[in-house]
């Protein structure tokens, strides 16, 4: 087989290019861009071509009212996820964790250890960093694990498909968080779970939240070859 290297560099420099965006401009992403998008990402491989995911893309507007909602809901509610968060982040995976958070503080002027300014940063999460846009993915709960797994596969397809469109994003684990407000604001019925947001829209290349990038760990480091 020979390989086309051409079509191996775009894909190289698209996921080099992708990251997760904390702070977008107000303009709206065109209608035709996010169905482009959305007919890029329904593309991804799913167990037994399953296709679990359902996906509630917001307008502007939409956007707008849910931010507002779900703010007031964080101030007087505990998250609820549908899906149990991790128990822990052990060894490597607590290292790469605190590199992130250290890497977005120094970025922001957030001092380490100030947990009012950490909290304010926090809660950007819950104003989707301005995006005007949102989907929130869902999965169907009787696929259990491998529903949220090909999710996940297509959160990853949908991020790419915007960065090739010059649209950034962000993939939100802490918006399902809140499950119940979902349901309730999106009217999802009890036998999906929520999975993520992703937060999209056009970058605030000038904002210092997006003036980072999370390092990754060698192919080496996580391959075993098995001769």
């Amino acid at each position: 087989m020979q390989a086309d290297t051409t079509r191996a560099t775009v894909l190289q420099s698209l996921l080099d290019e992708r990251h997760s965006c904390r702070a977008f401009l107000p303009q709206e992403v065109p209608r035709e861009t996010i169905e482009r998008i959305l007919s890029m990402a329904q593309k991804t491989a799913s167990w037994c071509n399953a296709q679990p995911w359902k996906v509630h893309v917001l307008s502007a507007s939409a956007t707008e009212r849910a931010r507002q909602a779900l703010l007031r809901h964080v101030d007087a509610e505990a998250a609820q996820p549908d899906i149990a968060f991790p128990d822990a982040y052990l060894g490597i995976y607590s290292e790469r964790r605190r590199e992130c958070a250290r890497r977005l503080y120094e970025a922001v002027g957030v001092v380490w250890g100030d947990r009012a300014a950490s909290a304010r940063q926090t809660q950007e999460n819950f104003r989707f960093f301005g995006a005007p846009h949102l989907a929130i993915v869902s999965t169907d709960a009787s696929l259990g694990t491998y529903g949220a797994v090909d999710c996940g596969a297509y959160v990853s397809s949908f991020m790419l498909a915007a960065r090739s469109l010059g649209v950034a994003s962000i993939a939100q684990a802490a918006l399902a968080a809140y499950s119940p407000f979902w349901h309730r604001h999106l009217g999802l019925d009890a036998d999906r779970k929520v999975v993520c947001g992703i937060s999209f829209g056009l970058e605030d290349a000038l904002h210092p939240a997006n003036a980072f990038r999370t390092s990754r760990a060698a192919a080496g480091e996580v391959v075993a070859w098995v001769e």
